[in-house]
């Protein structure tokens, strides 16, 4: 047991001094001889480089001793356990400097004798009167020495936002100022307004020794250059151990990295300085949902609002969090709080237009999000989301106008080509539809909606054996599309393969529910039982198109059947076509060509989420006569 205590020692040294390897041996060694050692977890906890490992270790010893508040304590911090504030501390004789930051202010023990005298406002105000005089002068020898030299002295502490200004983005996986593409200047420098820094919310005064430190921090910040400042920031704290608000920047400069593992590190250490410290829980928050965007973590964001009511990114966060989650009255409440403590804030106005566009009304989100852009012309997710909100309303001109200017910054983000490539599918514009798709695909080849699309312009465009690459997948996902159904006959046409076409249309005519689509499943099958040398057949529809409503189907469409019917009467005799459809004008061997209504899909925001259902697309595909291959005399019909 006495060499356990010394390894035990050793490792909290090797700890203390940075050396995590060393005490992550040490502790390993331990926990070999004593497996169910819960003091021995929470401290290997502290030596593990990743949170999975950390959180297995608190676990652990929160298994074997559940009353072990520092075990407790890192499970909230890393949201394994939701907050309690009945935590109490674990009774040991031999407290540790570690645990004592662990505790909440209402954990720690009573002090008693000359402890509780010197914790007592009233012996401390005396000994503060005693020593008045002399604290006087020396205040005013050094305000005298600072003037003297010029340095810079803190900040007067003062409630609310810091005087100095920074570059500090607050929206979920912000970045700093991007470049255009080929060229070194960011967005603010090419755009007509200058983009208006937003204040540090959090003002705590800098000491003479860190003043200088600060202001390169800042220089940091300002350009992006999160590293920098992460040095910087540590260097302040090498000068104020006990400063929160440096850790919390960290964490934000770390989250601003795309790192939110350290992140949720940094917000820790500054909560375990300053357990009330509001802002470090919204940045866990944040972090939390970097790492998965459905993570519940509103109650971080209730505790922030609670210990700091004024800090309004929180009420913006956890707007965003019930808009994710349906809730729209506490989103728009939320965002009103925000407005409130933000005034003329463009992230307040950007997450208002994404909650009208989740509630439906997409002229207030527009409204909303041209505020947005207003307020800040430099802020690219305003871009992005008016895109989406005038493709929605069908304006695709202005769409595409917002759109291209978001690309030019963002060009990595294909998600954005789905939303171009549906308003190029919905104008008829294939070629480019299909460089779109092939785009997302190339990024990400699980999604399903690119191969629809690039499936159904290939067919459009009449490239059956390119349409024949994605078919599987398409049918896998949209098995019971009447759309998807028709693209594969006409697919099969085109292959030449007018057996395989047989073989469908009997499912496509069985999907088919509206007048519409029963005059298209009549229209293709016609066609296949004539690429097939069936009259009898083809005539059988055709003259099933016919009786169907003239609203069913195009004037050119009609024409066409009554054409091609009365053809077949004449090469077979047996066949009669009924009386009153005896076309009118002389039948020419030249078929008229029809316009194709193709699959135009209603028309939906993005991020949209990819279908987890295989219901039919909503919208219909009208026959292109023109897309019928002829037949080739030395191909044999298949049965």
């Amino acid at each position: 047991m006495a060499d356990n205590d010394a390894l035990f020692q050793e490792a909290i040294e090797a700890l203390r001094a940075g050396n995590k390897s060393r005490a992550r041996e040490l502790l390993t060694e331990l926990l070999k001889t004593d497996q169910n050692n819960a003091t021995y977890w929470v401290w290997m906890s502290s030596t593990v480089d990743n949170v999975k490992e950390r959180i297995y270790c608190l676990q652990t010893a929160f298994k074997l001793d559940p009353e072990n508040a520092a075990a407790k304590r890192g499970l909230i911090l890393h949201g394994a356990l939701p907050p309690d504030e009945t935590i109490q501390p674990f009774p040991i004789n031999r407290p540790r400097a570690w645990e004592e930051k662990l505790l909440l202010e209402h954990e720690k023990p009573k002090p008693k004798g000359w402890a509780a005298v010197k914790a007592s406002p009233v012996a401390r105000l005396g000994g503060f009167a005693a020593l008045g005089a002399v604290l006087v002068g020396a205040i005013i020898f050094v305000f005298n020495q600072v003037l003297t030299n010029q340095v810079a002295g803190p900040p007067t502490i003062t409630p609310g936002p810091s005087p100095t200004y920074t570059l500090t983005p607050t929206a979920l996986n912000a970045t700093g100022q991007p470049a255009v593409v080929g060229t070194a200047a960011p967005l603010s420098e090419l755009l007509e307004k200058p983009y208006t820094p937003t204040p540090l919310y959090v003002n705590t005064p800098r000491g003479p020794m860190s003043s200088d430190i600060y202001r390169s921090v800042k220089i940091a910040s300002e350009k992006g250059d999160w590293d920098a400042a992460i040095k910087g920031w540590q260097e302040v704290i090498r000068v104020e151990p006990e400063a929160a608000d440096a850790w919390y920047y960290i964490g934000e400069a770390y989250r601003f990295k795309g790192n939110p593992g350290s992140a949720i590190d940094a917000y820790q250490r500054a909560l375990q300085i300053n357990p009330s410290f509001g802002p470090a829980y919204v940045g866990l928050a944040r972090a939390r949902l970097m790492m998965d965007p459905n993570a519940d973590v509103l109650s971080f964001l209730d505790e922030a609002i609670r210990l700091d009511p004024n800090f309004g990114e929180a009420y913006l966060v956890r707007a965003m969090v019930r808009t994710r989650d349906n809730d729209i009255p506490g989103a728009l409440s939320d965002l009103g709080e925000a407005d409130r403590r933000l005034p003329n804030s463009p992230l307040v106005f950007y997450y208002l237009a994404q909650t009208r566009v989740r509630e439906g009304d997409l002229e207030l989100a527009l409204v909303a999000a041209k505020r947005s852009n207003e307020l800040d012309v430099t802020y690219l997710p305003t871009y992005l989301l008016l895109g989406q909100i005038y493709a929605a309303q069908g304006e695709e001109e202005e769409a595409v106008r917002v759109l291209d200017i978001y690309l030019k910054y963002r060009p990595e983000d294909t998600s954005v080509y789905m939303l171009l490539g549906k308003m190029h599918f919905g104008k008829k514009d294939y070629e480019k539809t299909v460089d779109d798709m092939n785009r997302l695909i190339a990024r990400d080849r699980n999604q399903r909606e690119p191969y629809l699309y690039r499936f159904l312009s290939n067919v459009e465009l009449g490239r059956g054996e390119l349409a024949e690459d994605d078919v599987d997948t398409v049918l896998l996902f949209y098995p019971d599309s009447f759309e998807v159904n028709v693209a594969v006959v006409r697919m099969h046409l085109l292959q030449g393969r007018n057996g395989s076409a047989l073989l469908v249309i009997d499912k496509m005519k069985s999907l088919a529910e509206t007048d519409q689509q029963k005059a298209i499943a009549y229209y293709w099958s016609a066609q296949v039982y004539e690429a097939r040398e069936e009259p009898d057949n083809a005539a059988k529809h055709w003259t099933l198109l016919l009786d169907l409503p003239k609203s069913a189907m195009t004037e050119e469409m009609r024409l066409e059947a009554e054409q091609r019917l009365a053809k077949l009467a004449t090469a077979t005799p047996t066949i009669t076509p009924s009386p009153t459809r005896t076309p009118t004008k002389k039948v020419t061997p030249t078929r008229t060509p029809i316009p194709s209504k193709t699959l135009i899909p209603t028309k939906t925001l993005i991020p949209s989420k990819t279908p987890t259902s295989t219901k039919t697309p909503t919208a219909t595909v009208t026959p292109s006569p023109s897309r019928t291959p002829t037949r080739t005399p030395t191909k044999t019909p298949t049965p």
